[in-house]
């Protein structure tokens, strides 16, 4: 049984890259970015949260060009030829494509992992040379970013608008007042709630009704008027 290769796809022209010694690890990395805000007399500061910042896959690649090779029945690097026309298969990656007027995105498969990614950095390390001082073998470390744009973002994130509102079931004999009262403070607040749920009548609630209790300040969407 034949081990199976780890592939990076230029997703732009079709062609993919057989790595041609699989990792021996990996490693996926994912980060987010919280704000603190100080507020005295707390024993720490809030935290709010600004952006999620993209996910990396990196790993260590190793290429050599001195050793006979088969992929496939195919015999590849057998001449102990220039190992930096390996390597440029890979860092040519972060070249810009003329059709995109920007670097490819990729995909890189190996077994149960997929990642859609652009090359964001690649490191070469020339570990040995022929006596003519051509590099023959080398270590890549590459990074991949993961690739997201506004569509992909859409389809996974269900985004809802921020609501702030508080729900309240109608118990027997409960008024708007009474419900102002024991929300807002002040039973003459009545009104944010009958405007709120476009209620015709402020008396004889039903039990088992419920009510959207806004947040103060509460604009009236339809005048504008700014209420409490």
């Amino acid at each position: 049984m034949s081990l199976e290769k780890a592939l990076i796809t230029n997703t732009v022209t079709g062609t993919a890259i057989p790595v041609q010694f699989n990792p021996e690890d990996y490693t996926l990395n994912r980060e987010i970015t919280y704000a603190q805000a100080a507020i005295p007399g707390l024993s720490a500061p809030l935290l709010q949260f600004v952006n999620g910042n993209l996910q990396t896959l990196e790993m260590e690649l190793f290429v050599d060009s001195w050793e006979e090779h088969k992929v496939g029945s195919r015999v590849v690097n057998a001449a102990q030829s220039d190992v930096r026309l390996l390597t440029r298969q890979v860092t040519d990656l972060m070249n810009i494509e003329p059709s995109t007027h920007a670097p490819p995105v990729l995909l890189f498969t190996w077994g149960s992992l997929s990642f859609t990614c652009v090359l964001s950095r690649a490191g070469q390390k020339f570990v040995m040379f022929r006596p003519d001082g051509i590099p023959v073998r080398a270590r890549l470390t590459v990074a991949f970013s993961e690739y997201r744009n506004v569509e992909l973002e859409a389809k996974e994130v269900k985004r809802e608008t921020a609501d702030y509102s508080k729900r309240h079931v109608v118990s027997q004999g409960e008024t708007l007042s009474s419900i102002a009262a024991r929300e807002y403070g002040d039973p003459k607040l009545w009104r944010v709630i009958a405007i709120a749920n476009r209620l015709q009548r402020a008396r004889g609630l039903e039990p088992g009704l419920q009510l959207r209790l806004p947040r103060l300040p509460y604009r009236d969407p339809d005048s504008g008027r700014v209420i409490a």
